[in-house]
């Protein structure tokens, strides 16, 4: 969840800057796509924060953007990020669904008490409250990163109420947390990670030369507005500093022990996109997903992708997700 931070980076850099469908479908794991044009989404800042709600739950006031009508598509995202990182894919993929884009705790718009637990287990309970709010009873997921733990937490717990799941770089549960978050979740422990994401709003270069290299192929997608749509809330106040640092040590134990057998005799169809050039989730663990669910569909690898290339590539999503949907 906010781990991308660091990865690619050596611990004394680390504390300097922040411390035919068919066919597809069924393409064989290791296939490469052809590299897509990277897109700018059309939805910016100001106007996806111009659609966002709240909904007041037992959890706290939980942020989301929604958009479109029909069967929900939820869109889990990765860290430091917020569901501002699916824009593009929204904008592509609100024609087919009602699509739901919420803040995890801990990060984001949302706002939770401090005594609010933000472990990867209470993040799932989250996401039903808020579904059962919304009256949504199933949902189709996509997801990125340490959400896409959550979202193999809800295909383990709740099958019944998920139709489909497209997984892009993301936890499994042998290499959950990666080894490349440990400088992050450390510097959480010593309680100066919020202090060094925060210089980023005051030197957009220097978030561009860091955390932009290590999870973008262009890291230019990182705008002043986009920067500040990202890092303002994670450092508004000193309980979301806390709680920043929280959620990163909530990494830890791993959320997913134990949930392979479950996951082994899942009935949900499943699509794997994968940037082949993230130095923190590696190809052996799109593999290992593929070999996990029984109804995988295969693995789409866009070979320049780094964590984050979900951002970049919108139509590469909203692509493979409408083929996994069947529109």
């Amino acid at each position: 969840m906010k781990r991308r931070l660091f990865l690619q980076l050596s611990p004394a850099v680390i504390v300097t800057i922040v411390g035919n469908l068919s066919a597809t479908m069924l393409m064989p794991a290791q296939a490469l796509s052809k590299e897509p044009d990277i897109q700018q989404p059309a939805t910016d800042a100001a106007a996806f924060h111009a659609m966002r709600r709240f909904a007041n739950l037992p959890f706290g006031k939980i942020a989301y953007v929604e958009r479109g009508r029909g069967d929900a598509a939820l869109f889990l995202h990765g860290a430091p990020l917020n569901g501002f990182q699916w824009r593009g894919a929204i904008d592509l993929l609100s024609p087919y669904r009602r699509c739901i884009a919420p803040d995890f705790m801990g990060l984001g718009y949302t706002q939770v008490p401090a005594q609010q637990s933000l472990t990867a287990d209470a993040q799932l309970d989250m996401l039903i409250s808020l579904l059962n709010h919304l009256k949504i009873v199933a949902v189709d997921i996509i997801a990125s990163d340490s959400g896409g733990a959550v979202a193999q937490l809800f295909a383990a717990r709740y099958p019944e109420r998920v139709r489909s799941m497209l997984l892009t770089n993301c936890d499994v549960e042998p290499d959950s947390p990666p080894a490349g978050v440990q400088p992050a979740i450390k510097m959480a422990r010593a309680g100066t990670l919020a202090d060094e994401t925060a210089k980023w709003l005051s030197d957009n270069a220097l978030a561009r030369a860091t955390f932009g290299a290590a999870v973008f192929h262009n890291p230019a997608i990182l705008t002043a507005d986009n920067i500040a749509c990202y890092v303002t809330p994670l450092v508004s106040s000193a309980l979301r500093r806390q709680q920043y640092h929280d959620f990163h040590l909530a990494l830890e134990p791993n959320p997913l022990a134990g949930i392979e057998a479950t996951l082994k005799r899942s009935n949900i169809p499943v699509r794997i996109v994968w940037g082949g050039s993230d130095t923190l989730f590696s190809m052996a663990d799109a593999n290992y997903l593929d070999r996990l669910f029984p109804q995988s569909r295969g693995i789409r690898v866009i070979p320049e992708g780094k964590l984050f290339f979900q951002e970049e590539y919108p139509d590469v999503i909203a692509e493979e997700a409408r083929r996994l949907w069947g529109v």
